[in-house]
């Protein structure tokens, strides 16, 4: 039960994208117009921020939140108006907003120069399969919630549009390589379990449900978050409602048998979620035993073999099996920066 203090139950919380709209609309656009009266801009609260993707709540306001924007000139603009922009914000922004403070919360800048810095590459010159396998599904979340406020450039909807999902061939390859990581570990639960390692066999199950919940998402077409807002952008998901409470039992359990047999539950979900989607010819969603021992798996590889089978584009068909790049990485050091996730996507999938 929630007390009267909680966070959660204060009455006038405003979520940071409806503040962030207000703050555009009631305080920078008009000062927009006195500063650079004429110049087209766009305007949105994209990027990094629990606001962004819709979870953020009172206790948000501990760190870096409130009142936030973009504005976005044309590239020829920037040089022209935005040091001028910049300044009249800063001189006559109210100091507060709604209870929030406003330094430093509008950033001035093309969206060519904002994109490159947030991803990498710019989008706007093509995205390439690489280019894709090499984003985060985090910061690909980012760029594609949250909101436009006002897009008088006419380039920020399409870019945010062409990045929403995976081109056809890359989704079937990142799906085959989610099916891949549960296939090298399924057997584990049953085998640490077998000479007495419950813990490990605990661990072995919670990296399945993780792998289970973020290959649900990627076949419900939505990038999966970092690990906050996992559980909650799971609960979302066509399969969530009915895996939640398998995959909760699965982590709750104390010996490995019962903790196998809910997992078992959770794979066959899972793979007649895939046959659903018709993205190939239907694969036996029925779990077995592995191999000679006593352990009963999905056999995910299957799945793999049934994806990879129809992914036509050349420059994906000889790929190692490794996925985008936080399929095989997940230091968050290394996702939050494009210039060193691009740089280990690129060597891992060197000849």
């Amino acid at each position: 039960m929630r007390t009267p203090h909680s966070p959660a139950c204060e009455p006038d919380f405003v979520p940071g994208l409806e503040l962030s709209r207000r703050f555009y609309t009631d305080a920078v656009r008009p000062l927009l117009e006195e500063a650079a009266p004429g110049v087209p801009h766009s305007a949105s609260r994209i990027g990094s921020g629990s606001e962004v993707l819709g979870y953020d709540t009172p206790r948000s306001a501990d760190h870096a939140w409130g009142p936030r924007l973009q504005v976005f000139l044309h590239r020829h603009d920037v040089p022209r108006h935005a040091a001028r922009i910049r300044h009249i914000l800063a001189e006559h922004l109210p100091k507060t907003f709604l209870g929030h403070p406003t330094d430093r919360r509008v950033e001035v800048t093309g969206t060519s120069s904002w994109f490159t810095d947030t991803l990498g590459f710019d989008p706007a010159q093509g995205i390439t399969p690489a280019d894709w396998l090499a984003l985060p599904t985090q910061l690909l979340a980012e760029v594609t919630s949250g909101a436009v406020f006002h897009d008088g450039l006419h380039t920020l909807t399409p870019l945010r549009r062409a990045l929403r999902w995976y081109p056809h061939d890359v989704w079937l390859y990142v799906l085959a390589c989610q099916w891949q990581r549960i296939a090298q570990e399924e057997a584990f639960v049953g085998r640490c379990g077998e000479v007495g390692d419950e813990l490990g066999s605990a661990v072995n199950a919670a990296r399945l449900a993780r792998d289970l919940m973020r290959l649900c998402l990627l076949m419900d077409r939505r990038y999966p978050p970092y690990g906050k807002w996992l559980g909650s952008t799971f609960a979302r998901t066509a399969a969530g409602p009915r895996l939640s409470p398998v995959l909760t039992a699965a982590l709750a359990a104390t010996d490995w048998h019962t903790r196998e047999r809910h997992l078992v539950h959770a794979y066959e979900i899972v793979a007649h979620q895939h046959n659903q989607l018709r993205l190939t010819d239907r694969v036996d969603p029925a779990t077995r035993a592995y191999r000679s021992g006593p352990f009963q798996v999905l056999r995910a590889d299957r799945f793999t073999a049934a994806l990879t089978a129809r992914i036509t584009d050349p420059s994906l068909k000889d790929v190692p099996p490794v996925g985008a790049v936080d399929q095989f990485i997940d230091s968050t050091d290394v996702l939050s920066r494009p210039e060193s996730s691009r740089a280990l996507s690129h060597d891992v999938r060197k000849p």
